[in-house]
């Protein structure tokens, strides 16, 4: 039996181990690139405790503000 997309995860199981994995969240919300990608890693820090994935959450929160300035769409 092959496992689905969402059933497996390369790399590790730090996202299947949410009861919503935050690709699921992030594609039924709708959320842009960068806001996905800081949800994406403000889980995977809830897991690891590394650093590096809280100051990837915000280069993409100062990406996404970035992005409002130079085309302002919401």
């Amino acid at each position: 039996m092959t496992d689905t997309p969402l059933e497996r995860q390369v790399g590790g199981d730090h996202y299947k181990r949410f009861k919503i994995q935050p690709v699921v969240f992030i594609h039924h919300n709708n959320l842009p690139f960068c806001l996905g990608n800081v949800v994406k890693y403000v889980c995977r820090y809830v897991v690891t405790k590394n650093p590096q994935d809280l100051e990837k959450a915000k280069h993409y929160l100062d990406l996404q503000l970035e992005l409002d300035k130079v085309s302002p769409s919401r």
